[in-house]
């Protein structure tokens, strides 16, 4: 049985739910930024993710995910032509990560008893070709936060210390969790994140107590409680393997791209990023509605994850910047 909660089962955290499920349709949206109090939920939403996600075909035994037999493997170079099918990995970084934890290092054990030089793979080795999750991203240390960015930009992990030169692909979807009260993000990391969510505790009498009966069903291992979430979680996963699918036909018109345009430039976002976030995550949207075509009502459910974490601050305004992105979508693409 299943020892993770059921995606579906999750009592309300629709904004954070839509995100996940958007990054699962289309990977290169970016990472998700989440930030909320503390209780809400948020690494067990992420951890149930995986129930919904494809497996994936890798080589037999490679440390690195490759899905092909690739010269810039170290372990492929010198591998069978066999092929297997694994969960889509989603893994942890724990604060307090060494770097040698993080991007690999040379494997001791190896090399005392041995004397031969390997390497150890790190967790952007696991993490290739799935997800990456921190929580409380916000305390990260620096260096790390500097790895990160290094890795996110390039799709690579290059290695070179001690002797030792490895360089192996790293793509993956970042996912932070964190309490604004605890500390911001710097500026560089906060950019690298497709969407932002801020998840509240529900303030709803009936929600609460759901969220209660369902949890303490689960803890129970209640075999009708697993059966009947684990069919809706299969619906789930059929409805973003069809949108996978369905992605690459998706149309954009004119009148879509120029909205865009016009969204960031009235909401002042810097650079083109936001752009350019908003239309692949507005095709993702329509994808999983079943759509062929990018439509307004598409681009409004989707700019309030995409733009709230891109504004500039303005210290005039006193306002909460997903107050100021629904504003603005109102003034620009009308109510």
């Amino acid at each position: 049985m299943n020892l993770d909660y059921p995606f579906s089962a999750i009592v309300g955290q629709k904004t954070m739910k839509q995100a996940l499920i958007l990054t699962a349709i289309d990977p290169l949206i970016g990472g998700v930024l989440v930030f909320g109090e503390r209780g809400t939920g948020k690494s067990t939403i992420v951890r149930s993710l995986a129930a919904l996600l494809p497996e994936i075909n890798v080589v037999k035994g490679c440390p690195y995910n490759c899905e092909n037999l690739s010269d810039n493997c170290s372990y492929c170079k010198n591998s069978p032509k066999k092929f297997e099918k694994k969960p889509t990995p989603i893994i942890d970084l724990p604060l307090g990560s060494t770097e040698d934890r993080v991007v690999g290092s040379l494997n001791l054990e190896v090399a005392l008893s041995e004397g031969k030089k390997s390497f150890e793979p790190g967790l952007l080795a696991h993490a290739n070709r799935g997800y990456l999750y921190i929580d409380e991203v916000n305390l990260l240390e620096d260096h790390i936060v500097d790895l990160l960015l290094d890795v996110a930009v390039s799709g690579e992990n290059l290695i070179e210390r001690e002797g030792l030169s490895v360089k192996h692909d790293s793509k993956f979807v970042l996912i932070g969790s964190g309490n604004p009260e605890e500390g911001e993000l710097r500026p560089q990391l906060l950019d690298r994140f497709g969407l932002s969510v801020e998840v509240k505790s529900p303030n709803q009498l009936e929600e609460r107590m759901e969220v209660i009966k369902r949890r303490s069903k689960f803890d129970d291992k209640d075999s009708d409680f697993f059966v009947f979430w684990k069919n809706e979680d299969t619906k789930l996963r059929r409805k973003i393997l069809r949108a996978r699918k369905k992605l690459t036909n998706i149309k954009v018109s004119n009148n879509i791209l120029e909205n865009c345009a016009k969204l960031c430039l009235a909401l002042g976002s810097d650079g083109l990023r936001g752009e350019l976030t908003l239309l692949r995550t507005s095709k993702a949207q329509a994808s999983f509605e079943n759509k062929d075509n990018v439509e307004i009502s598409h681009l409004k459910k989707v700019a309030p994850i995409c733009m709230a974490h891109r504004l500039r601050k303005d210290p005039l305004d006193d306002v909460g910047s997903n107050i100021r992105v629904e504003r603005t979508i109102e003034e620009v693409l009308g109510k």
